[in-house]
């Protein structure tokens, strides 16, 4: 079962809030405004406990990759989604193979094939069509080093889609509910509306059913007030941690409760205003733009792209975060663990001005 939004959208107008709109909208690809003087350092701190921290200098698993964009497992198997041909890539020792193409892709700008995520024998895919976005699953048909993709089905659409501001982060949960990211699409004010599924974090089941416990009747809507959010995870007790663009001033590190208003487009950051939750952590968009992320032994780790660096973030106290590989390997968009317990981290160059090759690396974690 499916859901077409907002066909199997039921009525949520408690959420409705009065808002400003809001002139301009940067792209994860621009530059902001200057951050002003009270953008926080990195602490010098000594990490709490539960820091992991990458050690030693990071190999490449694979290279030759077009706008990577997502890494799930498949056992020990890694599947790497294309955003802008939109193909399926499996990694066969240091080489790669295509596993499928998604159908009906509409790559332009942020938007293309973004989030991959396994379960049950489907993998899932968030891609941009021209109808909008949305998330389809596959039969994974075959072995490792000979995977196909069966027929599609739909699990849920009717995701707004722009240029820019796609979201595009899935991911299962502990409670094997589908979560998924949905920016606002260059349009602000869907962040606080309802009736859309834009500037939200949804929440489905495998098929596409909306939960019973989902906290508005009906809706696949868990949490709003959202710009763009591209990393979701959750740490061994259930917490659910997600990235954010923001837009000149603040990106952020939220932690998310169901129902949840997260203040975009009337707050930025921290805003200490009442019915908005502020976030944990927030980063000026130069050293950040988070992207994808991994939630490791009681630290976040986050791929940052404008900002060029892993930041390690630990949950018991973020404001002691610490930085990795400044610089040395570009603009970075997916963290993951591999099976074996290293992180596997994507550069993300192809789709900037003279950059013909990305990558995925691999180091090990260790205690911090």
């Amino acid at each position: 079962m499916s859901i077409s939004f907002p066909r199997r959208f039921a009525l949520v107008t408690a959420l409705a809030l009065g808002i400003a709109a809001l002139a301009g909208c940067t792209s994860e690809r621009e530059t902001g405004a200057v951050p002003p003087s009270s953008t926080p350092a990195p602490s010098s701190a000594a990490p709490t406990d539960g820091f992991v921290a990458p050690s030693g200098t990071p190999e490449v698993v694979a290279s030759g990759f077009t706008t990577p964009w997502s890494v799930t497992f498949v056992m020990d198997t890694a599947l790497v989604s294309q955003r802008d041909t939109g193909e399926i890539l499996e990694i066969v020792g240091a080489q790669t193979r295509v596993v499928g193409e998604v159908p009906d892709l509409a790559a332009r700008g942020e938007g293309g094939l973004l989030g991959i995520a396994h379960a049950d024998g489907f993998l899932y895919a968030y891609v941009t069509t021209p109808e909008g976005n949305r998330v389809l699953r596959f039969l994974l048909e075959g072995e490792p080093g000979s995977f196909s993709l069966g027929p599609s089905q739909t699990v849920i659409d009717g995701i707004p889609s722009a240029n820019i501001h796609n979201g595009g982060r899935i991911a299962f949960g502990p409670d094997g509910m589908l979560y998924v990211t949905a920016g606002d699409a260059a349009d602000p004010d869907a962040a606080q509306d309802p009736r859309s599924l834009g500037g939200k974090i949804l929440r489905v089941s495998p098929d596409g059913g909306i939960p019973d416990d989902n906290p508005f009747p009906g809706s696949p809507i868990w949490s709003l007030g959202h710009r763009n959010p591209q990393g979701i995870g959750w740490d061994a007790g259930g917490t659910m941690f997600a990235s954010e663009f923001g837009q000149n001033t603040w990106d952020e590190l939220n932690i998310i409760e169901p129902g949840a208003n997260y203040g975009w487009p009337e707050v930025e950051g921290v805003g200490q205003r009442e019915g908005f939750v502020d976030p944990v952590q927030q980063w000026a968009p130069a050293d950040a733009s988070p992207s994808g992320l991994a939630v490791i032994d009681g630290s976040v780790v986050i791929a940052n792209l404008r900002g060029q660096r892993l930041r390690v973030v630990p949950t018991a106290d973020p404001s002691s975060a610490r930085e990795y590989y400044v610089g040395e390997y570009g603009r970075l968009r997916d963290a993951v663990v591999a099976p074996d317990g290293d992180l596997w981290f994507v550069t993300s160059d192809t789709d900037r001005a003279g950059g013909s090759d990305d990558e995925i690396l691999r180091v090990p974690l260790t205690e911090g």
